[in-house]
């Protein structure tokens, strides 16, 4: 993720800012704007902090150094140290989107929803609706159980794009506002779309296990189980199934397996299903 955004920060976002008076501030941008453009994060940083601490920030020039310092401590996991500067350049240029963004994205790292979600809404407010911001916007969402609005988010993104994964939040949607059968069409074509795209297998199996749909989440389940019979999370939920239907040999051997594959949900039914506790 950190690589994927800072090629959108470096070479999207721009600064419309007054040629630099200083032409020694000028030329130790340069060089730190070389660094950062060869991911040479804290070789930049230190430059970019020359800068700062030389300017102290008395010329508009330089606060693109306070921007990209922000970049250098978030491409470094220095999170409250990018926080600082992305702050003290978000009220000088309020309407840059990316400056939003980068905002957004510490806060995600900092667990932060509350303050992700409103700077996410400025970004996206700035954008005008951009479909890629609204679809981390419903995620954001789900996460919060704010479920209608994240369908609203969902269908305005499927005007523009579909793919597995917004098919799959609609069907999460759906599922959470009671509504199964949609939930299930929604996860069905999500696997049309790409039937090697395991998360909507594992919603709809959830969704069939919740409703005590056994035999359906089995259907669901078995099919990615063909193209990894290890994967740990597809052998819990057919276990699952399996211990329900009263098969219980099957289903706890294939709760073991999920068990010792690092499945940790699968041992309370180990506990309950498999293993007798003595008092």
């Amino acid at each position: 993720m950190r690589i994927i955004f800072f090629g959108i920060i470096c070479f999207v976002f721009c600064f419309n800012l007054a040629q630099a008076q200083n032409k020694k501030w000028q030329a130790w941008e340069v060089e730190a704007d070389t660094l950062l453009n060869k991911q040479d994060f804290e070789g930049a940083l230190k430059i970019y902090t020359k800068i700062i601490k030389s300017s102290k920030l008395k010329d508009e020039s330089v606060f693109g150094a306070v921007y990209k310092r922000a970049i250098c401590y978030y491409s470094l996991g220095q999170f409250e140290n990018a926080l600082k500067d992305i702050n003290v350049f978000i009220p000088a240029y309020p309407s840059s989107s990316q400056a939003h963004l980068l905002r957004a994205f510490l806060y995600r790292e900092l667990d932060d929803d509350e303050n992700q979600l409103i700077d996410l809404q400025e970004a996206i407010n700035i954008r005008q609706g951009d479909p890629e911001l609204l679809r981390w916007r419903a995620a954001l969402y789900l996460d919060k159980g704010e479920y209608l609005l994240a369908k609203q988010d969902i269908f305005f993104v499927k005007q523009y794009q579909t793919d597995p994964e917004i098919e799959t939040y609609l069907g999460m949607a759906y599922y959470n506002l009671s509504q199964q059968d949609s939930a299930l069409m929604a996860m069905n074509r999500a696997i049309e779309l790409d039937v090697n795209y395991l998360p909507a297998y594992f919603y709809a199996a959830s969704f069939c296990l919740q409703e005590d749909e056994y035999d359906l989440a089995l259907k669901y389940i078995n099919i990615p189980l063909r193209l990894d019979p290890q994967n740990p999370t597809a052998l819990f939920y057919k276990g699952v199934a399996l211990v329900e239907k009263k098969n219980l040999d099957a289903g706890c051997s294939c709760l073991n397996k999920a068990f010792y594959l690092g499945n940790d949900d699968a041992g309370d039914y180990l506990k309950e299903y498999c293993y007798e506790v003595e008092d």
